[in-house]
């Protein structure tokens, strides 16, 4: 009889793997757990009675309004609808800001006479709430997606912008000497220095920008809308309809925290070298 013996090796192998499992599934759980434990009291919240109905729902009740209005119309439009709607205008608007935004903060990152110019009337704009000039853009382009998708616009880009000018002006002066004295043009300087040194604050402004502009959309379809999962909150509310309202405030929870994953995953593409040691 022969005994197979397993190198050293293979188990410290194995166990590193097993340890690396256990590190990315830490996190998860404790995340699980919480909502886990949410979900829990609100259950035993209704289940006993202590909060009235018309306040905390069951959670069978917001699971039925989640049933109800996927197969049936609400207010014109599926939850579907109202959430792809939703999503349509804040990205067009975001995408519109990212275009606009990012190449004025490297003007401004690295041109004094543009940061002269634009400084004033950017901390002027900037500090704004989007809803105390949303009435002068209904008044200019009524209640239609116009003035929704140029609310969020202004709203995306004050944020890309600072981020993008931030990112420029942190880049080491002597890198982009040290290749103008190698001979590299303005061009290269700017493609293989100074952009992909400002990515990672890029990156994080444009994370910010699309949450401050998802809130701002729910905001607007609350104020002036005919559609959109926010239009779909305020007239639950009117009604009364507290299972459709958890509903509405569940599904902007979970939208908005899938759009920030998403932007975590394009930060690891675009710029892999963020937080790992030499």
């Amino acid at each position: 009889m022969s005994t197979t013996i397993v190198p050293d090796r293979r188990l410290n192998s194995l166990k590193s793997k097993t340890s690396a499992f256990k590190d990315r599934l830490g996190p998860y759980a404790l995340s699980s757990s919480g909502v886990a434990l949410v979900v829990l009291i609100w259950w035993l919240l209704t289940a006993l009675g202590v909060v009235s109905p018309l306040l905390l729902p069951t959670l069978p009740s917001v699971w039925n309004a989640f049933i109800t209005t996927l197969v049936q119309p609400y207010h014109g439009h599926l939850l579907t609808t109202h959430l792809g709607i939703s999503l349509a205008r804040v990205l067009v608007a975001f995408i519109c800001g990212a275009i606009v935004g990012i190449p004025l903060g490297l003007l401004i990152g690295t041109n004094r006479y543009a940061l002269a110019v634009t400084r004033p009337l950017l901390n002027f704009y900037r500090p704004l709430p989007p809803l105390a000039y949303y009435t002068l853009l209904i008044v200019a382009f009524g209640i239609g997606e116009t003035s929704k998708i140029f609310l969020l616009f202004l709203t995306a880009i004050p944020t890309i912008v600072i981020a993008t000018e931030a990112g420029a002006r942190s880049v080491r002066t002597e890198f982009m000497q040290g290749a103008r004295s190698l001979g590299a043009s303005k061009w290269q300087v700017f493609r293989l220095i100074m952009f992909p040194a400002a990515m990672p604050q890029i990156i994080t402004g444009l994370r910010l920008s699309l949450a401050i502009t998802y809130t701002t959309l729910v905001a607007a379809e609350m104020v002036a809308a005919t559609s959109g999962i926010g239009w779909m909150v305020l007239q639950a509310a009117q009604f009364l309809q507290t299972p459709i309202i958890y509903l509405g405030i569940i599904v902007m929870g979970i939208t908005g925290l899938l759009l920030d994953v998403l932007m975590r995953w394009a930060e690891r593409r675009l710029v892999p070298w963020v937080g790992k040691s030499v």
